[in-house]
């Protein structure tokens, strides 16, 4: 044992860490007293860049070198700790990890376990429903877990603007530890309400520790610009003005695309990143070593990245929360003098919160649906549930979740797939809690409105909405000096970024795999010589440029303009150019509004000079596709009600719809033509329904 003061010798393993001149931040080494000393369990809320992986990994030393069991530590960052675990590397911390994606490792752990040579396991909470996590590894810790931690503990409440499900189970292991164990809570997004709500899991005794939320270095400004042309060439005239690298978050993938491509265009070194972007952690390794001086980042780029040099974060829409801007501007400025929050706000900030609002929770009729179909079974995996449930897949997975931490319903692994099936416990919709919530998430959208607005000190605004204790004028934003950056930009910019939006058409890939429940007797790849090519959109719908008056033409005049035929001819004329060109036209046909497309597939063809084809007939009535909600669905809804009339040419068409949703319209459509001999099939739609993702 050292025979320093426990403060002195926790001091030089942060030195030891982090390099002679290191020293504890405000609140830094009362929090590690509290649970490596007296044993407390604590919740430590403050600022994102405070430090609160330091605070866990130097109570898990102190611990171990009292003799106590191994720290287990749950969080949802496990891909974005490795300069972390390699900083408690330096102290002798032994850290392993558990996830889906290093399975030849577990038995390395679980041996570790086992021989006291594990220090910390880093887990992350879905963990805590995998069967040989909680049969052979929980068991033999629970007696021993001499730190229990919950990293983003704000998850754990119904009112955090993360809520995840998962986090519930984590109640039932603090019921099995030993009431002398210490647990720590850490989050740097937890107001009043949400506090309240996590004392209540971890415990009434729950000691508290919170720092102030001001950060020095931000200078903080809000800019309200029309549109998105507006604000992409505001970005041109301003980003060059700020120092450093920075962040740009967007709502929406495709906008994160959309920005990107704008960038690079214009000369700035920039990458789009999103939960779909292919090989994150090289991005993210690019970013930090400057490499790349700007991501365009959805809320994928969120808690625990941490570079803390950044120069700026600026939020090309919206977010939907104070406590979600707070914890995103406040990527900026960690360990640099000054760092720019600049929050851009658009016409589609509140379209896209309320798709965000409205999409939260399953519905119940949902939930009854996919508890009923399994009822009826043995069990299911979820391709089969999806075939008979008209659910889409994320919001399955969300309502097997909920229905699973609830009780309603069990797994298990037969075939190498996960069955989900009925148990027999009773479940009730918990109705007051989800319209709570609700309520909570249009209030906070309510107080971003207000934010955007305020004309007083930014940063006071974002304590006061936080339950900071010291509220205060900052001094440094754009309100308190009345001052920052333009707020116009150059018109002859604004049209480059108008015609940029027009010229960005969108690739439709095509299906190569048939739904389950389509052909039940026959496998569900599609032949190749069934295939449609790869195709294209003119836009996306309801977006700047081309997407309003895709919008318009619809809903309000019932007939797509000249000028849409025009820029879709020039599309497949002069930058598409499908090969070989196709010979000539069809459409997809609709009860609903049986001219539309159709008129615009005549005229578009006259334009190219290529002849227009009726081919495509409904059979029968069928609801609207977007109403459909996975593959399964939307496959058959388009197979039961459409067939073909006449003679089908043996050449390439061209297949035109006016907007592409699931893409199962286009690809049973390409399906039923290529089955009675038409030669290939190019689809192309005016627009793309704009993905509400991450």
């Amino acid at each position: 044992m050292p025979t320093t003061s426990p403060k002195q010798h926790t001091l030089d393993l942060l030195r030891t860490m982090l390099g002679t001149h290191a020293d504890f931040r405000p609140g830094q080494w009362d929090a590690i007293e509290a649970v490596a000393i007296q044993k407390k369990r604590a919740l430590v809320v403050q600022r994102t860049g405070w430090g609160k992986s330091l605070v866990y990994f130097l109570a898990t030393k102190l611990l171990r070198e009292q003799g106590a069991g191994p720290t287990l530590l749950i969080s949802p960052l496990l891909s974005l700790m490795r300069n972390q675990i390699e900083m408690a590397q330096r102290i002798g911390i032994r850290a392993h990890t558990i996830h889906s994606a290093n399975r030849e490792e577990w038995d390395t752990v679980e041996t570790a376990l086992k021989e006291n040579t594990c220090d910390a396991l880093l887990i992350s909470p879905e963990r805590l429903n995998n069967e040989r996590f909680l049969q052979s590894v929980l068991p033999g810790m629970t007696g021993s877990i001499g730190l229990f931690v919950v990293d983003e503990a704000h998850c754990i409440s119904d009112w955090g603007h993360d809520f995840r499900p998962d986090y519930r189970r984590i109640t039932r292991i603090l019921n099995m530890l030993p009431k002398s164990a210490p647990v720590l809570g850490t989050t740097a997004t937890a107001n009043n309400r949400v506090v309240a709500d996590v004392q209540s899991q971890l415990g009434a005794d729950l000691l508290v520790l919170r720092g102030t939320l001001t950060r020095e270095s931000l200078r903080l400004q809000n800019i309200t610009l029309a549109n998105q042309s507006e604000r992409l060439a505001w970005l041109v005239e301003n980003l060059p003005k700020l120092p450093g690298s920075g962040i740009v978050y967007c709502l929406t993938v495709p906008d994160t695309e959309r920005v990107t491509g704008w960038l690079k265009k214009k000369g700035f070194s920039a990458e789009a990143y999103h939960a779909e972007s292919p090989d994150r952690p090289a991005l993210e390794q690019s970013f930090l070593n400057n490499e790349v001086k700007i991501l365009v980042a959805t809320v994928a780029l969120g808690m625990g990245f941490d570079k803390p040099d950044i120069g700026f974060v600026i939020h090309f829409q919206r977010p939907g929360s104070v406590v979600a801007y707070y914890q995103q501007v406040g990527r900026a400025g960690r360990a640099v003098e000054r760092a720019y929050g600049i929050l851009l706000s658009g016409a589609e900030d509140d379209e896209i919160q309320d798709y965000f609002i409205q999409s939260a929770f399953p519905s119940i009729e949902t939930m009854n649906q996919i508890l009923a179909a399994l009822a009826k079974t043995e069990g299911l995996p979820i391709n089969d549930i999806l075939a008979r449930v008209n659910v889409s897949r994320s919001m399955l997975d969300k309502a097997l979740k909920l229905l699973e931490v609830d009780g309603a319903i069990g797994t298990a692994f037969e075939n190498r797939k996960t069955v989900y099936f009925r148990t027999p416990n009773p479940w009730q919709p918990d109705i007051e809690r989800i319209e709570h919530v609700t309520q909570l998430r249009r209030a906070e959208q309510s107080q971003m409105q207000d934010y955007m607005a305020h004309t007083g000190c930014l940063m006071e605004f974002l304590q006061r909405a936080l339950d900071d204790a010291h509220p205060q004028p900052c001094g440094r934003c754009a309100n308190c000096r009345s001052k920052g950056l333009p707020k116009t930009v150059s018109h002859e910019l604004v049209i480059e970024a108008e015609a940029h939006l027009k010229g960005a058409s969108i690739p439709i890939a095509p299906r190569h795999m048939l739904p389950a429940g389509i052909f039940p007797d026959h496998k569900r790849k599609i032949l190749p010589e069934l295939l449609n090519e790869a195709g294209r959109s003119l836009c996306y719908y309801g977006d700047a440029g081309w997407g309003t008056l895709v919008r318009s033409g619809k809903y309000e005049q019932n007939h797509f303009s000249d000028e849409l035929v025009e820029a879709a001819a020039h599309l497949i004329i002069d930058e598409w150019k499908p090969e070989p060109f196709p010979v000539w036209m069809t459409a997809i046909p609709s009860r609903r509004h049986p001219e539309l497309v159709r008129r615009f597939a005549e005229r578009l063809s006259t334009r190219i000079r290529i002849p227009f084809h009726p081919v495509l007939v409904r059979i029968s009535d069928a609801p609207q596709q977007k109403t459909m909600q996975n593959s399964s669905m939307q496959a058959n809804n388009v197979f039961n009600t459409i067939g073909i009339s006449g003679d089908i040419p043996n050449t390439p068409v061209l297949l035109v719809d006016d907007i592409l949703d699931s893409g199962w319209t286009l690809a049973m459509a390409g399906w039923l033509l290529r089955s009675h001999g038409c030669g290939q099939v190019f689809p192309f739609t005016l627009a793309q329904a704009t993905a509400r993702n991450s």
